[in-house]
């Protein structure tokens, strides 16, 4: 048992490596899509390069994910605080419903405000990004044991010093898990950026279903779900660092 985490590791290692290889690596890259569609006679996409549309995506995800974070993260604080608790019934029920909008429907009505490319696209993955954070950090926060809370507060803890040093350090592997969620749904959904010029994975994607390539679809979907594959790994070493398999609670001192 102690050795299926060594063997998953070098599992996941072994795969981002060859993934590494197919998107640095143009001859790897023909060689594998040689292998997997030997009728198609365009299998590279020359335009633009696969690292260049990575990096866009990359950029896209990184600035959309941040904003969604930190104002996710802040919105959820507010509304556990006595001052916003009355806006808790009312941000849940706004989260709820805007679940319910597809990411294209955000696009659609970014775009005509902010017109095409970067912006409109950070605006729709920022909208739809906030929502995992949000709801996970009041999750979080409302789970920590009230008796926890009261002690802190018996040491003379002032509201302040009660969030930071109680409150936050407890409910910190849940808000991970929401800033994990948000951003893994971002890498996923940044591909529709593509069709209003702001880049990314997707140029590829519709290049091919516009081609009936299947060799490019293939090339931006690996490489988007490789880059989910391995932020989604980072975040759960990250977790892992709040986690006390002892007592199953949050603790902030790494266990592994």
């Amino acid at each position: 048992m102690k050795d299926k985490p060594a063997r998953t590791t070098l599992f996941l290692g072994s795969m981002f490596v060859v993934l590494g290889l197919f998107v640095a690596f143009v001859p790897f890259r023909t060689l594998v899509l040689e292998s997997l569609f030997p009728g198609t006679r365009e299998l590279i996409y020359e335009r633009t390069s696969l690292m260049h549309m990575l990096q866009e995506h990359v950029l896209l995800v990184l600035v959309s994910s941040v904003l969604a974070s930190v104002t996710g993260f802040c919105l959820g604080v507010c509304v556990t605080r006595p001052f916003g608790r009355d806006f808790l019934p009312l941000v849940r029920g706004l989260s709820s419903f805007a679940q319910t909008f597809p990411p294209v429907a955000i696009l659609a009505l970014a775009f005509p405000v902010l017109g095409f490319g970067f912006r409109p696209t950070v605006a729709a993955l920022f909208a739809f990004g906030i929502l995992p954070v949000l709801n996970n950090t009041v999750e979080g926060i409302e789970s920590v044991d009230t008796r926890l809370v009261e002690a802190a507060r018996g040491q003379g803890m002032t509201p302040t010093q009660v969030l930071l040093r109680t409150e936050l350090p407890l409910a910190a592997r849940i808000i991970v898990a929401g800033i994990r969620t948000s951003v893994i749904i971002n890498i996923g959904t940044a591909t529709i950026g593509a069709t209003i010029g702001a880049g990314g994975l997707g140029t590829v994607i519709i290049a091919g279903l516009v081609r009936n390539n299947t060799a490019f679809v293939f090339t931006g979907a690996l490489t988007a779900a490789g880059v989910a594959l391995a932020t989604d790994w980072v975040f759960s070493r990250l977790e892992l660092v709040f986690y006390n398999p002892q007592d199953g609670a949050g603790t902030g001192h790494d266990t592994t």
